[in-house]
Protein backbone atom coordinates (compact mmCIF):
# COMPACT_ATOMS: atom_id res chain seq x y z
CA UNK A 1 0.00 0.00 0.00
CA UNK A 2 1.70 3.33 -0.87
CA UNK A 3 2.02 6.67 1.23
CA UNK A 4 -0.86 9.11 0.50
CA UNK A 5 0.12 13.04 1.39
CA UNK A 6 -2.01 14.01 3.86
CA UNK A 7 -3.09 18.07 2.54
CA UNK A 8 -6.28 18.53 4.50
CA UNK A 9 -7.58 17.13 7.78
CA UNK A 10 -10.93 16.90 9.94
CA UNK A 11 -10.57 17.35 13.71
CA UNK A 12 -13.99 16.73 15.77
CA UNK A 13 -13.03 15.18 18.92
CA UNK A 14 -15.24 15.14 22.48
CA UNK A 15 -11.72 14.21 24.32
CA UNK A 16 -9.75 17.07 23.74
CA UNK A 17 -6.48 16.28 25.23
CA UNK A 18 -3.75 16.89 23.28
CA UNK A 19 -5.28 18.04 20.68
CA UNK A 20 -4.39 21.94 20.44
CA UNK A 21 -0.88 20.76 20.14
CA UNK A 22 -1.60 18.10 17.44
CA UNK A 23 -3.45 20.70 15.26
CA UNK A 24 -0.80 23.14 15.95
CA UNK A 25 1.94 20.92 14.44
CA UNK A 26 -0.42 19.93 11.36
CA UNK A 27 -0.49 23.78 10.67
CA UNK A 28 3.01 24.02 10.59
CA UNK A 29 3.35 21.37 8.20
CA UNK A 30 0.92 23.30 6.04
CA UNK A 31 -2.02 21.25 6.45
CA UNK A 32 -5.05 22.41 6.18
CA UNK A 33 -7.54 21.75 8.82
CA UNK A 34 -11.57 21.32 8.67
CA UNK A 35 -13.70 21.57 12.28
CA UNK A 36 -16.76 21.65 14.16
CA UNK A 37 -18.37 23.03 16.72
CA UNK A 38 -16.45 22.74 20.50
CA UNK A 39 -13.40 21.62 18.54
CA UNK A 40 -13.39 24.58 16.86
CA UNK A 41 -13.50 26.43 19.50
CA UNK A 42 -10.64 25.63 21.33
CA UNK A 43 -8.51 25.22 18.33
CA UNK A 44 -9.33 28.80 17.61
CA UNK A 45 -8.49 29.67 21.94
CA UNK A 46 -5.42 28.18 20.89
CA UNK A 47 -4.57 30.43 17.85
CA UNK A 48 -4.51 27.71 15.31
CA UNK A 49 -5.91 28.47 12.00
CA UNK A 50 -8.67 26.20 10.94
CA UNK A 51 -11.81 26.17 8.74
CA UNK A 52 -15.54 25.30 10.01
CA UNK A 53 -17.35 22.64 8.47
CA UNK A 54 -20.50 24.16 7.69
CA UNK A 55 -18.11 26.49 5.59
CA UNK A 56 -17.37 23.15 3.39
CA UNK A 57 -20.75 21.90 3.32
CA UNK A 58 -23.12 25.13 2.86
CA UNK A 59 -24.88 24.57 5.41
CA UNK A 60 -25.09 25.45 9.34
CA UNK A 61 -25.32 22.97 11.93
CA UNK A 62 -28.98 22.24 12.86
CA UNK A 63 -31.30 20.31 14.51
CA UNK A 64 -29.68 21.16 17.84
CA UNK A 65 -26.46 20.15 16.26
CA UNK A 66 -27.38 16.69 15.46
CA UNK A 67 -26.91 16.95 11.91
CA UNK A 68 -23.33 18.64 11.21
CA UNK A 69 -21.39 16.11 9.28
CA UNK A 70 -23.83 14.51 7.63
CA UNK A 71 -23.29 15.87 4.19
CA UNK A 72 -22.41 14.56 0.71
CA UNK A 73 -19.09 17.13 0.97
CA UNK A 74 -17.66 15.41 4.54
CA UNK A 75 -18.36 11.87 3.38
CA UNK A 76 -17.30 12.24 -0.52
CA UNK A 77 -14.34 13.63 0.30
CA UNK A 78 -12.88 10.70 3.22
CA UNK A 79 -15.00 7.56 0.83
CA UNK A 80 -13.63 8.14 -2.55
CA UNK A 81 -11.00 6.54 -3.90
CA UNK A 82 -8.44 9.35 -5.26
CA UNK A 83 -7.96 7.52 -8.42
CA UNK A 84 -11.30 6.31 -10.03
CA UNK A 85 -13.36 8.84 -8.00
CA UNK A 86 -11.40 11.94 -8.97
CA UNK A 87 -13.25 12.88 -11.88
CA UNK A 88 -17.02 12.75 -10.11
CA UNK A 89 -15.40 14.55 -7.26
CA UNK A 90 -14.22 17.49 -9.14
CA UNK A 91 -17.88 17.46 -10.48
CA UNK A 92 -19.56 18.00 -7.37
CA UNK A 93 -16.73 19.98 -5.62
CA UNK A 94 -15.66 17.40 -3.12
CA UNK A 95 -12.24 17.92 -1.83
CA UNK A 96 -10.38 15.17 -0.76
CA UNK A 97 -10.07 14.85 3.51
CA UNK A 98 -6.93 12.82 3.92
CA UNK A 99 -7.03 12.91 7.54
CA UNK A 100 -9.95 12.09 9.80
CA UNK A 101 -9.21 12.46 13.64
CA UNK A 102 -12.48 11.60 15.78
CA UNK A 103 -13.53 10.34 18.76
CA UNK A 104 -16.73 9.83 20.41
CA UNK A 105 -19.37 11.59 23.06
CA UNK A 106 -18.52 9.98 26.58
CA UNK A 107 -21.52 7.79 26.24
CA UNK A 108 -20.02 5.55 29.35
CA UNK A 109 -19.81 8.49 31.71
CA UNK A 110 -23.76 9.26 31.33
CA UNK A 111 -24.96 5.98 31.97
CA UNK A 112 -22.98 4.52 34.71
CA UNK A 113 -26.15 4.12 36.68
CA UNK A 114 -29.54 4.21 34.93
CA UNK A 115 -30.73 7.50 36.68
CA UNK A 116 -30.53 9.75 33.70
CA UNK A 117 -33.55 10.25 32.04
CA UNK A 118 -33.37 8.15 28.13
CA UNK A 119 -33.77 11.56 26.87
CA UNK A 120 -31.01 12.82 28.23
CA UNK A 121 -29.25 9.65 27.34
CA UNK A 122 -29.86 9.62 23.32
CA UNK A 123 -28.14 13.33 23.47
CA UNK A 124 -24.93 11.14 23.84
CA UNK A 125 -25.56 8.58 20.89
CA UNK A 126 -22.95 10.15 18.92
CA UNK A 127 -23.76 9.51 15.48
CA UNK A 128 -21.67 11.86 12.97
CA UNK A 129 -18.53 10.97 14.63
CA UNK A 130 -18.84 6.86 13.96
CA UNK A 131 -20.13 7.78 10.24
CA UNK A 132 -16.95 9.32 9.75
CA UNK A 133 -14.97 7.35 11.50
CA UNK A 134 -16.38 4.08 10.00
CA UNK A 135 -15.95 5.90 6.33
CA UNK A 136 -12.38 6.69 7.18
CA UNK A 137 -11.29 3.31 8.19
CA UNK A 138 -13.67 1.70 4.90
CA UNK A 139 -10.97 3.91 2.87
CA UNK A 140 -8.03 3.29 4.71
CA UNK A 141 -6.10 3.00 1.91
CA UNK A 142 -6.14 6.59 1.07
CA UNK A 143 -7.21 8.36 4.66
CA UNK A 144 -5.73 8.02 7.92
CA UNK A 145 -8.14 7.92 10.65
CA UNK A 146 -7.32 8.28 14.39
CA UNK A 147 -9.33 8.18 17.41
CA UNK A 148 -7.04 7.78 20.52
CA UNK A 149 -4.63 10.58 21.20
CA UNK A 150 -2.03 7.59 22.03
CA UNK A 151 -1.70 7.72 18.50
CA UNK A 152 -0.88 11.17 17.84
CA UNK A 153 2.96 10.93 18.24
CA UNK A 154 3.19 8.10 15.25
CA UNK A 155 0.84 10.08 13.31
CA UNK A 156 3.21 13.03 13.36
CA UNK A 157 6.22 11.23 13.05
CA UNK A 158 5.00 9.97 9.81
CA UNK A 159 3.95 13.25 8.48
CA UNK A 160 7.29 14.37 9.26
CA UNK A 161 9.07 11.30 7.37
CA UNK A 162 7.26 11.04 4.50
CA UNK A 163 4.56 14.08 4.45
CA UNK A 164 2.14 11.22 4.67
CA UNK A 165 1.29 7.91 6.39
CA UNK A 166 2.68 4.87 5.42
CA UNK A 167 0.25 1.61 4.59
CA UNK A 168 1.15 0.01 7.94
CA UNK A 169 0.01 3.03 9.69
CA UNK A 170 -3.16 3.19 8.09
CA UNK A 171 -3.84 -0.28 8.40
CA UNK A 172 -2.93 -0.37 12.27
CA UNK A 173 -5.56 2.85 12.58
CA UNK A 174 -8.67 1.32 10.78
CA UNK A 175 -8.01 -1.55 13.08
CA UNK A 176 -8.22 0.15 16.19
CA UNK A 177 -11.50 2.61 15.01
CA UNK A 178 -13.25 -0.56 13.92
CA UNK A 179 -12.72 -1.47 17.22
CA UNK A 180 -13.78 1.68 19.03
CA UNK A 181 -17.05 1.84 16.50
CA UNK A 182 -18.07 -1.69 17.76
CA UNK A 183 -17.10 -1.22 21.54
CA UNK A 184 -19.52 2.45 21.36
CA UNK A 185 -22.37 0.44 19.78
CA UNK A 186 -22.25 -2.64 22.16
CA UNK A 187 -21.96 -0.20 25.07
CA UNK A 188 -25.05 1.56 23.52
CA UNK A 189 -26.87 -2.19 23.23
CA UNK A 190 -25.80 -3.14 26.72
CA UNK A 191 -27.45 0.66 28.38
CA UNK A 192 -30.48 -0.66 26.70
CA UNK A 193 -30.60 -4.45 27.70
CA UNK A 194 -30.00 -2.84 31.52
CA UNK A 195 -32.69 -0.71 30.83
CA UNK A 196 -35.05 -3.02 29.92
CA UNK A 197 -33.59 -5.38 33.14
CA UNK A 198 -33.01 -8.21 29.84
CA UNK A 199 -29.22 -8.86 31.20
CA UNK A 200 -31.34 -10.96 33.57
CA UNK A 201 -32.56 -13.32 30.65
CA UNK A 202 -30.01 -14.92 28.46
CA UNK A 203 -30.03 -13.44 24.95
CA UNK A 204 -29.36 -14.75 21.69
CA UNK A 205 -26.59 -12.78 21.36
CA UNK A 206 -24.44 -11.19 23.23
CA UNK A 207 -21.19 -8.73 23.18
CA UNK A 208 -18.66 -8.56 25.74
CA UNK A 209 -16.34 -5.94 25.71
CA UNK A 210 -13.10 -5.86 27.71
CA UNK A 211 -10.10 -3.58 28.10
CA UNK A 212 -6.77 -4.40 29.22
CA UNK A 213 -6.33 -3.99 32.76
CA UNK A 214 -2.77 -5.60 33.04
CA UNK A 215 -0.16 -7.83 31.71
CA UNK A 216 0.42 -9.93 34.79
CA UNK A 217 4.03 -11.75 35.28
CA UNK A 218 2.22 -15.16 34.87
CA UNK A 219 -0.48 -17.49 34.95
CA UNK A 220 -1.27 -19.95 37.35
CA UNK A 221 2.41 -21.16 36.98
CA UNK A 222 5.90 -19.51 36.18
CA UNK A 223 5.38 -20.50 32.28
CA UNK A 224 2.20 -19.61 31.47
CA UNK A 225 1.58 -16.15 30.13
CA UNK A 226 -1.20 -14.25 31.31
CA UNK A 227 -2.87 -10.60 31.42
CA UNK A 228 -6.13 -9.16 33.11
CA UNK A 229 -9.06 -7.87 31.47
CA UNK A 230 -11.72 -5.88 32.77
CA UNK A 231 -15.28 -5.03 31.69
CA UNK A 232 -15.12 -1.86 30.03
CA UNK A 233 -18.05 -0.27 31.83
CA UNK A 234 -17.39 -1.77 34.70
CA UNK A 235 -15.53 0.41 37.55
CA UNK A 236 -15.50 -1.96 40.55
CA UNK A 237 -14.27 -5.36 41.58
CA UNK A 238 -10.89 -6.52 42.05
CA UNK A 239 -9.17 -4.58 39.30
CA UNK A 240 -10.61 -1.79 39.61
CA UNK A 241 -9.20 -1.83 43.62
CA UNK A 242 -7.40 0.97 44.92
CA UNK A 243 -3.80 -0.43 45.76
CA UNK A 244 -2.11 1.26 49.04
CA UNK A 245 1.00 -0.38 48.49
CA UNK A 246 2.43 -3.90 47.37
CA UNK A 247 4.11 -5.85 44.65
CA UNK A 248 1.61 -6.15 41.40
CA UNK A 249 -1.47 -8.52 41.83
CA UNK A 250 -0.69 -12.47 40.03
CA UNK A 251 -3.21 -14.23 38.15
CA UNK A 252 -3.26 -16.33 41.39
CA UNK A 253 -3.70 -13.35 44.27
CA UNK A 254 -6.52 -11.82 41.86
CA UNK A 255 -8.49 -15.41 41.68
CA UNK A 256 -8.13 -15.78 45.43
CA UNK A 257 -8.60 -11.99 46.18
CA UNK A 258 -12.20 -12.29 43.96
CA UNK A 259 -13.01 -15.44 46.28
CA UNK A 260 -12.24 -13.80 49.31
CA UNK A 261 -14.24 -10.41 48.31
CA UNK A 262 -17.32 -12.74 47.46
CA UNK A 263 -17.15 -14.96 50.58
CA UNK A 264 -16.81 -11.83 52.84
CA UNK A 265 -19.84 -9.90 51.28
CA UNK A 266 -22.44 -12.80 52.26
CA UNK A 267 -21.91 -11.05 55.86
CA UNK A 268 -23.65 -7.79 57.43
CA UNK A 269 -22.17 -8.68 60.71
CA UNK A 270 -18.56 -7.75 61.20
CA UNK A 271 -16.27 -10.86 59.34
CA UNK A 272 -13.47 -11.82 58.15
CA UNK A 273 -12.81 -14.37 55.63
CA UNK A 274 -9.03 -15.99 54.92
CA UNK A 275 -8.79 -17.94 51.33
CA UNK A 276 -6.33 -20.46 50.10
CA UNK A 277 -6.44 -21.93 46.62
CA UNK A 278 -9.62 -20.07 46.45
CA UNK A 279 -11.18 -21.66 49.33
CA UNK A 280 -11.83 -20.52 52.43
CA UNK A 281 -10.02 -21.73 55.26
CA UNK A 282 -10.76 -19.43 57.92
CA UNK A 283 -14.58 -17.50 58.20
CA UNK A 284 -15.83 -15.61 61.37
CA UNK A 285 -18.19 -13.07 62.44
CA UNK A 286 -17.95 -11.05 65.54
CA UNK A 287 -19.06 -8.28 67.42
CA UNK A 288 -15.90 -6.47 66.52
CA UNK A 289 -13.54 -6.83 63.55
CA UNK A 290 -10.82 -6.72 65.52
CA UNK A 291 -12.37 -10.48 66.65
CA UNK A 292 -14.07 -11.48 63.84
CA UNK A 293 -10.12 -11.30 62.40
CA UNK A 294 -8.65 -13.20 64.96
CA UNK A 295 -11.34 -16.17 65.45
CA UNK A 296 -10.94 -16.42 61.31
CA UNK A 297 -7.08 -16.56 61.64
CA UNK A 298 -7.56 -19.57 64.19
CA UNK A 299 -9.97 -21.54 63.14
CA UNK A 300 -6.95 -22.64 60.93
CA UNK A 301 -3.78 -20.91 61.25
CA UNK A 302 -1.32 -23.36 59.34
CA UNK A 303 -3.61 -23.27 56.24
CA UNK A 304 -3.92 -19.23 56.96
CA UNK A 305 -0.39 -18.62 55.86
CA UNK A 306 0.15 -17.18 52.80
CA UNK A 307 -3.47 -16.31 52.34
CA UNK A 308 -5.81 -13.57 51.62
CA UNK A 309 -7.36 -11.83 54.02
CA UNK A 310 -11.20 -9.70 53.48
CA UNK A 311 -12.66 -7.74 56.14
CA UNK A 312 -16.09 -6.34 55.75
CA UNK A 313 -15.24 -3.31 57.94
CA UNK A 314 -12.18 -0.85 58.06
CA UNK A 315 -9.22 -2.35 59.20
CA UNK A 316 -7.39 -1.44 62.86
CA UNK A 317 -3.81 -1.34 63.58
CA UNK A 318 -4.68 -4.47 66.09
CA UNK A 319 -5.31 -6.21 62.81
CA UNK A 320 -2.67 -5.20 60.56
CA UNK A 321 -0.27 -5.57 63.53
CA UNK A 322 -1.53 -9.12 63.96
CA UNK A 323 -0.97 -10.04 59.98
CA UNK A 324 2.34 -7.98 59.88
CA UNK A 325 3.38 -10.37 62.45
CA UNK A 326 2.72 -13.67 59.74
CA UNK A 327 2.85 -13.87 56.18
CA UNK A 328 0.32 -12.84 53.67
CA UNK A 329 -0.37 -11.71 50.55
CA UNK A 330 -2.67 -9.61 50.12
CA UNK A 331 -5.35 -7.62 52.23
CA UNK A 332 -8.45 -6.47 51.47
CA UNK A 333 -11.12 -3.70 53.63
CA UNK A 334 -13.53 -1.22 52.83
CA UNK A 335 -11.45 1.34 54.65
CA UNK A 336 -8.16 1.27 56.54
CA UNK A 337 -7.00 3.50 59.58
CA UNK A 338 -4.20 5.70 58.88
CA UNK A 339 -2.33 3.47 61.98
CA UNK A 340 -2.98 0.53 59.88
CA UNK A 341 -1.65 1.85 56.67
CA UNK A 342 1.68 2.93 58.42
CA UNK A 343 1.94 -0.45 59.99
CA UNK A 344 1.45 -1.78 56.87
CA UNK A 345 4.03 0.34 55.43
CA UNK A 346 6.65 -2.02 57.34
CA UNK A 347 5.74 -4.98 54.96
CA UNK A 348 6.60 -3.55 51.58
CA UNK A 349 5.85 -7.08 49.74
CA UNK A 350 2.17 -7.17 51.43
CA UNK A 351 -0.71 -6.72 49.07
CA UNK A 352 -3.02 -3.75 50.72
CA UNK A 353 -6.37 -3.27 48.71
CA UNK A 354 -9.14 -0.28 49.32
CA UNK A 355 -12.49 -2.11 48.25
CA UNK A 356 -15.78 -0.36 49.06
CA UNK A 357 -18.48 -3.24 49.10
CA UNK A 358 -20.72 -2.90 46.05
CA UNK A 359 -23.46 -4.92 44.75
CA UNK A 360 -22.24 -8.32 43.29
CA UNK A 361 -22.98 -8.59 39.10
CA UNK A 362 -25.92 -10.72 38.93
CA UNK A 363 -24.29 -13.25 36.30
CA UNK A 364 -20.52 -15.17 36.08
CA UNK A 365 -19.18 -16.24 33.13
CA UNK A 366 -16.93 -19.35 32.57
CA UNK A 367 -14.70 -19.65 29.75
CA UNK A 368 -14.68 -23.17 27.71
CA UNK A 369 -13.16 -24.06 24.50
CA UNK A 370 -15.09 -22.14 22.05
CA UNK A 371 -17.70 -20.26 24.42
CA UNK A 372 -18.81 -19.63 27.21
CA UNK A 373 -21.41 -20.66 30.24
CA UNK A 374 -23.16 -17.93 31.45
CA UNK A 375 -24.82 -18.39 35.04
CA UNK A 376 -27.28 -16.70 37.05
CA UNK A 377 -25.00 -15.85 40.63
CA UNK A 378 -25.83 -17.87 43.67
CA UNK A 379 -26.96 -15.38 45.75
CA UNK A 380 -29.80 -17.58 47.46
CA UNK A 381 -30.34 -16.79 51.20
CA UNK A 382 -31.73 -19.51 53.31
CA UNK A 383 -33.70 -17.99 56.30
CA UNK A 384 -34.77 -19.73 59.04
CA UNK A 385 -38.23 -20.51 57.88
CA UNK A 386 -37.00 -22.18 54.87
CA UNK A 387 -35.40 -25.13 57.14
CA UNK A 388 -37.16 -28.10 56.54
CA UNK A 389 -36.42 -30.17 60.20
CA UNK A 390 -36.46 -33.83 59.16
CA UNK A 391 -35.40 -35.66 62.52
CA UNK A 392 -36.60 -36.75 66.06
CA UNK A 393 -34.02 -34.41 67.50
CA UNK A 394 -34.44 -30.43 67.01
CA UNK A 395 -32.76 -27.78 66.54
CA UNK A 396 -32.77 -24.59 69.12
CA UNK A 397 -32.40 -21.05 67.72
CA UNK A 398 -28.58 -21.06 68.51
CA UNK A 399 -28.40 -24.22 66.23
CA UNK A 400 -30.06 -22.09 63.43
CA UNK A 401 -27.93 -19.52 63.63
CA UNK A 402 -25.29 -21.11 63.42
CA UNK A 403 -26.43 -23.10 60.65
CA UNK A 404 -27.34 -19.87 58.84
CA UNK A 405 -23.91 -19.31 59.22
CA UNK A 406 -22.59 -21.95 57.57
CA UNK A 407 -24.82 -22.33 54.86
CA UNK A 408 -23.58 -18.63 54.05
CA UNK A 409 -19.99 -19.93 54.21
CA UNK A 410 -20.46 -23.49 52.47
CA UNK A 411 -21.83 -21.45 48.94
CA UNK A 412 -18.28 -20.61 48.90
CA UNK A 413 -16.18 -23.88 48.96
CA UNK A 414 -15.41 -25.89 46.17
CA UNK A 415 -17.39 -29.49 45.80
CA UNK A 416 -17.77 -31.79 46.98
CA UNK A 417 -17.78 -29.07 50.19
CA UNK A 418 -18.42 -30.02 53.65
CA UNK A 419 -18.05 -27.20 57.19
CA UNK A 420 -17.97 -27.91 60.69
CA UNK A 421 -18.37 -24.57 62.38
CA UNK A 422 -19.14 -23.30 65.72
CA UNK A 423 -20.20 -20.20 67.35
CA UNK A 424 -20.13 -18.28 64.00
CA UNK A 425 -16.53 -19.87 62.65
CA UNK A 426 -15.75 -22.27 60.91
CA UNK A 427 -13.27 -25.19 62.73
CA UNK A 428 -12.97 -27.99 60.31
CA UNK A 429 -13.71 -26.99 56.00
CA UNK A 430 -13.18 -30.45 53.65
CA UNK A 431 -13.16 -28.78 50.35
CA UNK A 432 -12.75 -30.02 46.40
CA UNK A 433 -12.99 -33.71 47.11
CA UNK A 434 -14.13 -36.17 44.32
CA UNK A 435 -16.43 -37.93 47.17
CA UNK A 436 -17.78 -36.79 49.93
CA UNK A 437 -17.33 -39.27 52.86
CA UNK A 438 -13.36 -38.02 52.10
CA UNK A 439 -14.44 -34.27 52.48
CA UNK A 440 -16.09 -35.40 56.25
CA UNK A 441 -13.20 -36.77 57.24
CA UNK A 442 -10.77 -34.07 56.33
CA UNK A 443 -13.66 -31.41 57.69
CA UNK A 444 -13.69 -33.64 61.07
CA UNK A 445 -9.79 -33.87 61.16
CA UNK A 446 -9.44 -30.26 60.86
CA UNK A 447 -11.80 -29.40 63.46
CA UNK A 448 -10.40 -31.56 65.95
CA UNK A 449 -11.70 -31.13 69.75
CA UNK A 450 -13.75 -28.24 68.28
CA UNK A 451 -16.99 -30.94 66.59
CA UNK A 452 -18.38 -30.96 70.13
CA UNK A 453 -21.32 -29.12 69.60
CA UNK A 454 -20.79 -28.28 66.21
CA UNK A 455 -23.12 -27.33 63.31
CA UNK A 456 -22.12 -29.36 60.15
CA UNK A 457 -22.85 -27.66 56.63
CA UNK A 458 -22.84 -29.83 53.45
CA UNK A 459 -23.18 -28.27 50.35
CA UNK A 460 -25.42 -31.43 48.21
CA UNK A 461 -27.38 -34.07 49.74
CA UNK A 462 -25.68 -37.26 51.76
CA UNK A 463 -26.04 -40.42 48.99
CA UNK A 464 -25.61 -42.76 51.53
CA UNK A 465 -25.52 -42.51 55.56
CA UNK A 466 -21.86 -43.55 55.47
CA UNK A 467 -21.19 -39.54 55.99
CA UNK A 468 -23.56 -39.48 59.35
CA UNK A 469 -21.59 -42.43 60.45
CA UNK A 470 -18.70 -41.10 60.04
CA UNK A 471 -19.67 -38.37 62.73
CA UNK A 472 -20.75 -40.87 65.11
CA UNK A 473 -19.42 -40.11 68.54
CA UNK A 474 -17.94 -36.46 67.42
CA UNK A 475 -20.07 -34.10 68.97
CA UNK A 476 -21.46 -33.13 66.15
CA UNK A 477 -25.24 -31.43 67.32
CA UNK A 478 -27.09 -30.78 64.17
CA UNK A 479 -26.57 -30.42 60.27
CA UNK A 480 -27.80 -28.58 57.24
CA UNK A 481 -27.89 -29.84 53.85
CA UNK A 482 -29.79 -29.83 50.84
CA UNK A 483 -31.72 -33.54 51.28
CA UNK A 484 -33.14 -34.77 48.08
CA UNK A 485 -31.23 -38.20 47.95
CA UNK A 486 -33.39 -41.14 47.15
CA UNK A 487 -32.11 -42.48 50.58
CA UNK A 488 -32.60 -39.50 52.60
CA UNK A 489 -34.92 -41.67 55.00
CA UNK A 490 -31.52 -43.56 55.87
CA UNK A 491 -29.52 -40.55 56.08
CA UNK A 492 -31.95 -39.13 58.79
CA UNK A 493 -32.42 -42.50 60.46
CA UNK A 494 -28.23 -42.32 60.99
CA UNK A 495 -28.84 -38.79 62.48
CA UNK A 496 -31.40 -40.21 64.86
CA UNK A 497 -29.34 -43.12 65.78
CA UNK A 498 -26.38 -40.52 66.89
CA UNK A 499 -28.91 -37.84 68.22
CA UNK A 500 -28.00 -35.36 65.63
CA UNK A 501 -30.30 -32.92 64.34
CA UNK A 502 -30.79 -32.18 60.71
CA UNK A 503 -32.37 -29.34 58.42
CA UNK A 504 -33.06 -29.90 55.05
CA UNK A 505 -32.48 -26.24 52.77
CA UNK A 506 -33.90 -27.79 49.92
CA UNK A 507 -31.53 -25.43 47.91
CA UNK A 508 -28.07 -27.30 46.27
CA UNK A 509 -24.89 -24.86 46.37
CA UNK A 510 -22.48 -26.57 44.43
CA UNK A 511 -19.15 -24.61 43.31
CA UNK A 512 -17.05 -26.04 40.93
Amino acid sequence: MQITPVKRALISVSDKAGIADFAKQLHQLNIEIISTGGTSQALREAGIPHRQVDALTGLPAMLDGRVKTLHPKVHGGILGRRDDHATEASQHGIEWIDLVVVNFYPFADAVKSLEMPWEEVVEYIDIGGPTMVRAAAKNFAWVGVVTDPADYESVMADLRTHAGLTGSLKTRLAGKAFGLTSRYDAMINDYFLRKENNLHECPEEMTLRLTKSTELRYGENPHQKACAYQLTHHRSGILSAKQHQGKPLSYNNILDSEAAYTCVNEFSAPSCVIVKHANPCGVASAATINDAYQRAYEADAVSAFGGIVALNRPCTLEIATAIANIFMEVVLAPAYTPEALAEFAKKPNLRVLEMPQHAMDAWEFKYINGGFLRQEKDQHLVAANDLKFVTKVKCNNEDVDAMLFAWRVIKHIKSNGILIAKNNMTVGIGAGQVSRIDSVDIAVRKAGAHTQNAILASDAFFPFRDGIDRLANTGIRAIIQPGGSVRDDEVIAACDEYGIAMAFTGKRCFRH
